[in-house]
């Protein structure tokens, strides 16, 4: 088979590994990792970690499918959903397998692995990129990933929050809040909400506790305390 008429099956294939090669030259594997180096050697095919290979060109398209099941969450997510005019240079991967990944960097891109509770595995739904389908987080838990996984600041996420207000779904931030049964988490956006009006919020207050914490991890605890949802609200003007 001819190299055009190669990549042209394996660009149907978001990923692939050695007995996919091997079927589509339709050869055995031995012939096929002789071919698929030569391959990779010229710059037609790429390798993301050992069997695992791609001729795709968009990070999105690969992301999800390297480890299963997994989802992409956090700025990419924001970025998709239009929450942030911002461009991620990382691709956040979030999973509830315990092996770990190492990152993976791909056309300027770093593709980061999460490891997330299994019970907190949820959220997330099937997507399209060029005909591929992707697991991508839907908003709301997006913006809960980022606080659960403490890879944003809370003032980020506030500010995300007050912008889009209207373009997400309050009531399903809580019923995922309440739902994760994270107390620190009821408390934080419990707070989030209330002061943008949210009509739901009063079902966080549960999930509260007296002992004081601080809004924002990211900064100094200094500022007014809030003792109706037990936090120092320190995030400042935004």
């Amino acid at each position: 088979m001819e190299t055009l008429q190669i990549v042209k099956k394996l660009e149907e294939y978001p990923t692939f590994n050695i007995d996919t090669f091997a079927n589509i030259i339709d050869n055995d594997k031995t012939y096929a990792k002789v071919s698929l180096n030569r391959l990779k050697n010229r710059g037609i095919i790429k390798q993301i970690q050992r069997n695992v290979y791609t001729v795709q060109e968009d990070p999105l398209i690969i992301a999800s499918r390297i480890i299963w099941p997994s989802y992409i969450s956090l700025w990419a997510a924001f970025r998709h959903h239009n929450l942030t005019e911002q461009i991620p240079s990382k691709i956040s991967v979030i999973t509830a397998r315990s092996k770990s990944r190492k990152n993976i960097q791909m056309m300027n891109t770093t593709i980061i692995f999460e490891k997330i509770r299994p019970s907190w595995f949820f959220g997330f739904s099937k997507i399209n990129i060029q005909d591929f389908e992707v697991f991508m987080a839907e908003p709301e838990k997006a913006l809960i990933d980022a606080v659960l996984l403490k890879k944003n600041s809370t003032a980020e996420i506030y500010f995300i929050l007050k912008e889009n207000i209207k373009d997400i779904s309050t009531k399903k931030i809580v019923d995922y809040i309440l739902r994760t049964e994270n107390h620190a988490l009821a408390k934080r956006f419990g707070w989030m909400l209330e002061s943008l009006g949210c009509k739901y919020v009063k079902r966080l207050k549960k999930q509260t506790y007296k002992t004081m914490i601080p809004l924002d991890i990211t900064r100094p605890i200094t500022g007014l305390n809030d003792k109706k949802w037990g936090v120092v609200v320190n995030i400042g003007e935004i």
